[in-house]
C-alpha cells in the first residue's frame, strides 16, 4: 500500500490549498475516470468544466505532488454540495479524506451555509469523523437525471452513459 516516501506518512505530512493553479487535472482526470465509481469514463472535457465551476481542494505531500482531490459547488450563501472526493490508493488510511472534508467544511464556515450535503456509499465514517450526519429527511430528496426524463447523455457510451452517477456517488 506504500509508495516510496509515504509509508507511514500521517495527515499532518499533507498540506490541503485551494490555490487552482496547484491542481493537477492529469491526476483528477485519471483518478474520476479510472477509478471512481461514480465517475467512471468521465470525459477530460467534463472534468476541466466542473473544475472550473467549482470550489477545488487539493491535498498534496511534502514533495508537492497532489495526492487527493475534493470540490464542492455552492453559491457561498446558503447552500454547497461536497462531490468527487478522492485519495490516492497509496495515501488512503491515513485521515487524508477526513481532513480533506474537514478543511472544506472550515473553508466555507466563514459563509455560514445553512447545509453542506454530500452523498457516499461507503464512506459514511469518514465523513462522520468530519461532522457529517445522515439526512434527516431522506423521503424529502429528490432527483433528476437524463435517464429518468428519458433523455441519452451527450457523452453517453452505454444505457446509462458514463456520467450517470449510482446512487451514493460521491
Amino acid at each position: 500500500m506504500g509508495a516510496a516516501g509515504c509509508s507511514g506518512a500521517t495527515e499532518d505530512d499533507y498540506e490541503v490549498s485551494t490555490d487552482p493553479d496547484r491542481l493537477d487535472i492529469d491526476s483528477i482526470h485519471h483518478w474520476l475516470s479510472t477509478d471512481a465509481f461514480w465517475a467512471l469514463g468521465r470525459s477530460r472535457e467534463t472534468v476541466e468544466r466542473s473544475v472550473r465551476g467549482s470550489l477545488n481542494f487539493g491535498a498534496y505531500d511534502a514533495a508537492g505532488a497532489q495526492v487527493a482531490y475534493a470540490r464542492v459547488v455552492t453559491d457561498l450563501a446558503t447552500f454547497a454540495w461536497l462531490c468527487d472526493v478522492y485519495v490516492a490508493p497509496a495515501h488512503r488510511g491515513r485521515g487524508l479524506g477526513t481532513r480533506l472534508a474537514g478543511a472544506v467544511l472550515d473553508h466555507l464556515a466563514p459563509h455560514r451555509l445553512k447545509r453542506v450535503l454530500l452523498s457516499t456509499l461507503d464512506a459514511h465514517d469518514v465523513y462522520a469523523k468530519a461532522g457529517f450526519v445522515p439526512f434527516p429527511d431522506p423521503e424529502k430528496l429528490m432527483i433528476w437525471t437524463p435517464e429518468a426524463a428519458g433523455e441519452v447523455p451527450a457523452d453517453a457510451t452505454g444505457p446509462t452513459g458514463p456520467e450517470s452517477p449510482p446512487p451514493g456517488n460521491h
